[in-house]
């Protein structure tokens, strides 16, 4: 209600100042007019006259009103170019902070409710530039101030600094119009002030900031270099270091524009995808699936039966799709693209030299103008009292498993943690999960959180939520993890204990330290936008730098690493964040892109949300997989999507359809115009978007329809 107030306070002011004609003062014409009797009051009431003429200029600045280029005429034609410009250069300013202010006040908030996604990189855009842009904005004058000060209130730029730089930056055109206004009698117009040589000198010295960041960038460059010798010439374009997903892409794409490209991979080609992660456990997933498929085919009018799990078949499976896969990402793949492999263990010389001893002990040292480090992660282990007593598992040690473990314990609900859990009780294992945050999969939407645990307690795993492994202790040969749940302490047997607490950036080893390159908190390795670390020609890629470890992610930002490390100094591209899939592989499938409702309401945002059981679907219900939901989180009033969350089967298949729109900025009207086929899971997107349609039908439309239509039939 305030807010109201300050509003209607404002509109009246306005327009009372414009039907008491206060606008029409505002003029050239008039000014000249009255400049004989305004110097006879500046000469009666000198101190009163700069008073009260510094207080209206800020008031006319302060509500945008137009007139303040008049005003400054008249403030040169009153006090002259010294003391007029002191004080234009001080009320210009304070009533353009005044004005952003009252735009920060007054709507920022209903703005970013609004648009709260695209308002974000913004908000990192200033924060990280700009002082650079809004000085080059203010001293560019085809740009309307008033319309900068409104913009940027809706900012996060700190109204100190707002301030300083639009008083530096309006100095120079307040300087040049206070100085018009001493020869106010030879003006004939406002747009004689400004001639062709004053607008391209404005120009250049809005450029200014943007070169003189260039030369701060170049000199920085230089002094990170400093020591450092550089080759003369360079054996190599690319030297890659690592070959999972990140390092195979930035490989193919270097190998594919004609650079000389070389990898170096010290274990397995792949990568952690290929050998300990996404292919081996999806694999384990369909052997689990297939016999709880087993044990549910009596709802298909099929008799049920138990399995006969042979885990070491199922683990001889897993290898098997593993050597399926493997052609391609192998060494001869690579190198008849035209890549360089080797094999070896690298470590970084210079910022341009990597050793590399192969594996049969060789060494060499190679030179390239550009280096990509790409070394992915390992998984987490946490400094729990007695773990080193037992032989525990972690989603790289897995699958050396050749014997079901009877109970399997697993301390970590995230997805990791979810999807092999799931997977070895299905098989026959007794599955416990200790989570520490109240629900498993903390980053999904609460109700996608709900219908997993439901799923797993009805397949008989063990949730202690809210739990904390405080010790692992053997017994009489036994071993047990002793867990803190709701003030108790509770002992957990297990045969096997997996730890999927999340996976740690692999920086170490490999001459890193030697460099300084920085470490985030997380321990991941710093980067800028353009995956650049502090020296220019070094890049990251994928899990070791994050934010999203994912293998999508990781050949997502190799394309900007290497496309920016081999056309450094023609062309460069930023990683682009905006829209990120993900999928956690439980049954349900649990699959997300965007924002989901939770973080929908904690950043503010005006949204609604659409949601489309998939408990209504014809193929669903014909496939005994009618359970899950899409839910759709939207611009309030709008269809722009800002996030998807899709539970159940085939869930990362539906989300693709999503993930273009999001991209593309394709709508729910568009997704509802479109043909699905009939009957398939995809129609469950369509018929989310005609949920939202439904939602948005006028009820004055549909009567005035029913009338028209009562009206045809009479």
């Amino acid at each position: 209600m305030k807010r109201l107030f300050v509003i209607f306070l404002i509109v009246i002011t306005l327009l009372i100042t414009w039907q008491a004609g206060g606008f029409s003062l505002l003029t050239l014409e008039n000014l000249k007019s009255q400049q004989a009797a305004l110097i006879a009051w500046r000469d009666l009431h000198p101190v009163g006259a700069s008073v009260a003429f510094f207080v209206f200029y800020v008031l006319v600045t302060a509500l945008s009103i137009p007139g303040a280029v008049v005003m400054t005429l008249a403030g040169g034609a009153l006090f002259g170019l010294l003391w007029g410009g002191i004080l234009i250069s001080f009320a210009s300013t304070l009533g353009a902070t005044l004005a952003m202010l009252a735009s920060r006040y007054l709507i920022s908030d209903w703005v970013r409710r609004k648009f709260g996604a695209s308002i974000a990189p913004i908000d990192a855009g200033v924060e990280k530039d700009g002082s650079f842009y809004l000085f080059t904005l203010r001293l560019i004058p085809i740009f309307p101030f008033f319309m900068i000060n409104l913009l940027m209130g809706l900012t996060r730029m700190p109204a100190k600094t707002f301030w300083w730089v639009s008083q530096l930056g309006m100095l120079a055109g307040t300087l040049v119009f206070v100085n018009a206004g001493t020869q106010l009698a030879k003006i004939d117009s406002l747009s004689g002030i400004l001639s062709f040589e004053i607008i391209g000198a404005f120009a250049l010295l809005g450029v200014f900031p943007l070169i003189a960041r260039k030369i701060v960038e170049t000199l920085k460059a230089r002094k990170v270099y400093k020591g450092w010798n550089k080759p003369k010439r360079f054996d190599t374009n690319l030297i890659v270091i690592g070959a999972g997903s990140g390092g195979l892409v930035s490989a193919y794409i270097a190998a594919a524009v004609k650079a000389k490209v070389t990898l170096i991979e010290k274990h397995q080609m792949g990568g952690d995808c290929l050998n300990t992660g996404c292919v081996p456990s999806k694999a384990l997933i369909r052997s689990a699936r297939q016999a709880y498929e087993m044990r549910q085919a009596g709802q298909f009018g099929i008799q049920s039966v138990e399995p006969d799990v042979d885990f070491p078949a199922v683990m001889a499976r897993i290898k098997n799709v593993i050597q399926q896969i493997e052609p391609h990402d192998s060494v001869e793949r690579y190198t008849n693209l035209g890549v360089d492999v080797i094999q070896g263990t690298a470590n970084i010389v210079s910022p341009w030299e990597v050793s590399v001893t192969q594996d049969n002990g060789e060494q060499q040292t190679l030179s390239a103008k550009s280096v990509i480090i790409a070394t992915g992660a390992r998984p987490r282990i946490p400094d729990i009292p007695g773990l080193d007593q037992v032989d525990y598992l972690t989603s790289d040690s897995l699958w050396e498993l050749n014997e079901l473990p009877k109970r399997f314990v697993v301390l970590g609900g995230g997805p990791i943690g979810c999807e092999l859990s799931q997977a070895f009780a299905r098989l026959g294992s007794e599955v416990s999960i200790v989570q520490r945050p109240a629900h498993l999969m903390p980053r999904e939407d609460q109700e996608a959180q709900a219908l997993v645990e439901q799923q797993f307690t009805e397949e008989g795993i063990a949730l202690y939520l809210s739990g904390t492994a405080k010790e692992v202790i053997v017994r009489d040969g036994q071993a047990y993890l002793l867990v803190e749940q709701a003030g108790e302490v509770i002992e957990l047997p297990f045969d096997k204990l997996l730890l999927a607490l999340g996976r740690e950036a692999n920086t170490s080893g490999f001459g890193l330290e030697k460099l300084g390159i920085e470490s985030r908190k997380n321990g991941t390795l710093d980067c800028n936008g353009f995956m650049q670390t502090r020296f220019p020609n070094v890049y990251v890629c994928g899990d070791v730098t994050g934010p999203f470890q994912f293998t999508h992610v990781a050949a997502h930002q190799a394309w900007f690493a290497a496309v920016n490390a081999l056309f450094s100094g023609v062309k460069r591209f930023k990683a682009d964040y905006r829209v990120i899939p993900w999928v956690t592989f439980t049954d349900p499938e649990v699959a997300r892109v965007g924002v989901s409702e939770s973080e929908a309401r904690s950043q503010g945002l005006d949204y609604e949300v659409t949601r489309y059981g998939i408990d209504d679907l014809d193929r669903a219900i014909a496939d005994g997989d009618n359970h899950g939901f899409v839910k759709i989180i939207t611009l309030a009033g709008k269809d722009k999507i800002l996030g998807v969350t899709i539970v159940g089967k085939h869930s990362a298949e539906l989300l693709a359809e999503f993930v273009l729109a999001m991209k593309y900025g394709i709508g729910l009207n568009k997704i509802l115009g479109t043909i699905h086929t009939y009957p398939t899971f995809s129609e469950a997107n369509k018929y989310a978007a005609g949920e939202w349609k439904r939602a948005h039908v006028s009820p004055k439309v549909m009567l005035w329809l029913a009338r028209f239509h009562t009206w045809r039939r009479s």
